[in-house]
Protein backbone atom coordinates (compact mmCIF):
# COMPACT_ATOMS: atom_id res chain seq x y z
CA UNK A 1 0.00 0.00 0.00
CA UNK A 2 1.61 3.31 -0.74
CA UNK A 3 0.58 5.82 1.71
CA UNK A 4 -0.65 9.50 1.05
CA UNK A 5 -0.14 10.75 4.59
CA UNK A 6 1.26 10.01 7.95
CA UNK A 7 0.84 11.95 10.73
CA UNK A 8 1.35 11.36 15.03
CA UNK A 9 -0.22 11.39 17.84
CA UNK A 10 0.96 11.02 21.67
CA UNK A 11 -0.24 10.64 24.88
CA UNK A 12 0.63 10.98 28.21
CA UNK A 13 -0.92 9.89 31.25
CA UNK A 14 -3.00 7.53 30.09
CA UNK A 15 -7.06 7.51 30.38
CA UNK A 16 -6.07 10.61 32.83
CA UNK A 17 -3.72 12.64 30.89
CA UNK A 18 -3.22 14.66 28.08
CA UNK A 19 -3.65 13.95 24.05
CA UNK A 20 -1.60 16.29 21.60
CA UNK A 21 -0.68 15.72 17.79
CA UNK A 22 2.52 16.48 16.28
CA UNK A 23 1.36 19.75 14.74
CA UNK A 24 -0.19 20.83 18.23
CA UNK A 25 -3.72 21.59 16.31
CA UNK A 26 -5.42 18.62 18.78
CA UNK A 27 -4.39 19.03 22.39
CA UNK A 28 -7.61 17.68 24.69
CA UNK A 29 -7.51 16.75 28.43
CA UNK A 30 -8.26 13.35 29.07
CA UNK A 31 -10.43 12.05 31.49
CA UNK A 32 -11.75 8.68 33.11
CA UNK A 33 -15.84 8.07 32.25
CA UNK A 34 -17.63 7.30 35.73
CA UNK A 35 -18.90 4.22 33.93
CA UNK A 36 -14.98 3.28 34.16
CA UNK A 37 -13.66 4.25 37.47
CA UNK A 38 -13.33 8.34 36.98
CA UNK A 39 -14.63 10.95 38.54
CA UNK A 40 -16.36 11.92 35.56
CA UNK A 41 -13.97 15.38 35.00
CA UNK A 42 -14.66 17.05 31.92
CA UNK A 43 -12.54 16.01 29.13
CA UNK A 44 -12.57 13.05 26.64
CA UNK A 45 -11.51 10.07 26.32
CA UNK A 46 -10.14 7.34 23.79
CA UNK A 47 -13.40 5.98 23.01
CA UNK A 48 -14.91 9.86 22.25
CA UNK A 49 -11.87 10.49 19.75
CA UNK A 50 -12.15 7.11 18.16
CA UNK A 51 -15.99 8.19 17.47
CA UNK A 52 -15.40 11.28 16.09
CA UNK A 53 -12.62 9.88 13.68
CA UNK A 54 -14.39 7.43 12.36
CA UNK A 55 -17.37 9.14 12.06
CA UNK A 56 -15.56 11.44 10.38
CA UNK A 57 -13.75 9.61 7.68
CA UNK A 58 -17.07 7.34 6.95
CA UNK A 59 -18.58 10.50 6.03
CA UNK A 60 -15.79 11.63 3.61
CA UNK A 61 -15.71 7.74 2.43
CA UNK A 62 -19.30 8.38 1.76
CA UNK A 63 -18.94 11.89 -0.04
CA UNK A 64 -16.41 9.66 -1.83
CA UNK A 65 -18.50 6.75 -3.31
CA UNK A 66 -21.07 9.31 -4.44
CA UNK A 67 -19.25 11.59 -5.88
CA UNK A 68 -18.19 8.91 -8.37
CA UNK A 69 -21.75 7.80 -8.98
CA UNK A 70 -22.45 11.45 -9.73
CA UNK A 71 -24.56 12.10 -6.54
CA UNK A 72 -24.87 14.94 -4.23
CA UNK A 73 -24.47 14.03 -0.44
CA UNK A 74 -26.57 16.95 1.22
CA UNK A 75 -24.38 19.27 3.47
CA UNK A 76 -26.53 18.26 6.53
CA UNK A 77 -25.48 14.66 6.23
CA UNK A 78 -24.44 13.27 9.56
CA UNK A 79 -22.62 10.12 10.40
CA UNK A 80 -22.86 9.06 13.77
CA UNK A 81 -20.41 6.38 15.63
CA UNK A 82 -21.66 4.70 18.69
CA UNK A 83 -17.98 3.69 20.45
CA UNK A 84 -18.44 1.09 23.67
CA UNK A 85 -15.55 -0.66 25.68
CA UNK A 86 -16.19 -3.54 28.15
CA UNK A 87 -13.90 -6.32 29.66
CA UNK A 88 -13.62 -9.01 26.88
CA UNK A 89 -15.32 -12.65 26.90
CA UNK A 90 -11.86 -14.12 27.55
CA UNK A 91 -11.25 -12.35 30.69
CA UNK A 92 -7.56 -11.06 28.71
CA UNK A 93 -8.22 -7.41 28.31
CA UNK A 94 -11.07 -5.09 27.25
CA UNK A 95 -12.77 -4.75 23.85
CA UNK A 96 -14.76 -2.43 21.82
CA UNK A 97 -18.06 -2.54 19.87
CA UNK A 98 -18.63 0.01 16.99
CA UNK A 99 -22.29 1.03 15.52
CA UNK A 100 -22.62 3.63 12.89
CA UNK A 101 -26.03 5.76 11.49
CA UNK A 102 -25.94 7.02 8.85
CA UNK A 103 -28.71 10.32 8.01
CA UNK A 104 -28.73 11.42 4.62
CA UNK A 105 -31.73 14.00 4.53
CA UNK A 106 -33.67 13.68 1.58
CA UNK A 107 -32.33 10.80 -0.31
CA UNK A 108 -34.10 7.57 -0.85
CA UNK A 109 -33.58 4.69 1.60
CA UNK A 110 -32.45 1.73 -1.06
CA UNK A 111 -30.26 4.54 -2.89
CA UNK A 112 -28.60 5.67 0.79
CA UNK A 113 -28.22 1.86 1.96
CA UNK A 114 -26.67 1.24 -1.45
CA UNK A 115 -24.11 4.10 -0.80
CA UNK A 116 -23.70 3.26 2.79
CA UNK A 117 -22.71 -0.29 1.66
CA UNK A 118 -20.09 1.06 -0.88
CA UNK A 119 -18.84 3.75 1.71
CA UNK A 120 -18.14 0.99 4.37
CA UNK A 121 -15.90 -0.68 1.57
CA UNK A 122 -14.09 2.20 1.00
CA UNK A 123 -13.70 3.79 4.58
CA UNK A 124 -10.66 2.62 5.94
CA UNK A 125 -11.91 2.93 9.70
CA UNK A 126 -14.22 0.08 8.34
CA UNK A 127 -11.18 -1.54 6.42
CA UNK A 128 -9.50 -1.88 9.24
CA UNK A 129 -12.23 -2.83 12.17
CA UNK A 130 -13.82 -5.72 9.40
CA UNK A 131 -10.22 -7.11 8.92
CA UNK A 132 -8.42 -7.16 12.73
CA UNK A 133 -5.77 -5.23 11.22
CA UNK A 134 -2.27 -5.94 12.82
CA UNK A 135 -0.50 -3.22 14.72
CA UNK A 136 3.11 -3.34 15.25
CA UNK A 137 4.53 -1.74 18.20
CA UNK A 138 7.46 -1.13 19.45
CA UNK A 139 9.89 0.53 22.44
CA UNK A 140 11.23 3.57 21.31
Amino acid sequence: MAILYTTKASATGGRAGRAVSENGVLDVTLTVPKELGGDGATGTNPEQLFAAGYSACFLGALKNVAGKAKVKVPEDTKVTASVGIGPRDDGTGFGIEVSLVVDIPGMDKAQAEDLIAKAHIVCPYSHAMRTSTEVPVSVA
